[in-house]
């Protein structure tokens, strides 16, 4: 089993929020369904969810963001502590 660096986790995190941030966005641009003469309340309804839906996973993908950044962070004053040690 191989274990991956903090840094290499935190830009897999970073890459994979920009990719979920980017689809929601997406979805979030999506134009809604038209209204047809019939009563179509449950297809609005429908609409409404998914854009909310796509709202909350554009922020789950930025605090997914935020979180990588700090993985990221910390591994750099980690390794920046060990080369202090060792010179």
């Amino acid at each position: 089993m191989q274990i991956q660096s903090a840094y290499s986790s935190g830009l897999q995190g970073l890459q994979s929020a920009q990719s979920g941030l980017t689809q929601a966005t997406i979805d979030v641009a999506k134009p809604t369904p038209t209204q047809s003469s019939t009563p179509a309340e449950p297809s609005k309804e429908v609409a409404q969810t998914d854009k909310v839906s796509a709202l909350l996973a554009a922020n789950e993908s930025l605090r997914q963001g935020e979180a990588s950044a700090e993985v990221i962070e910390a591994d750099s004053e980690t390794i920046g502590s060990i080369i202090d040690i060792k010179v």
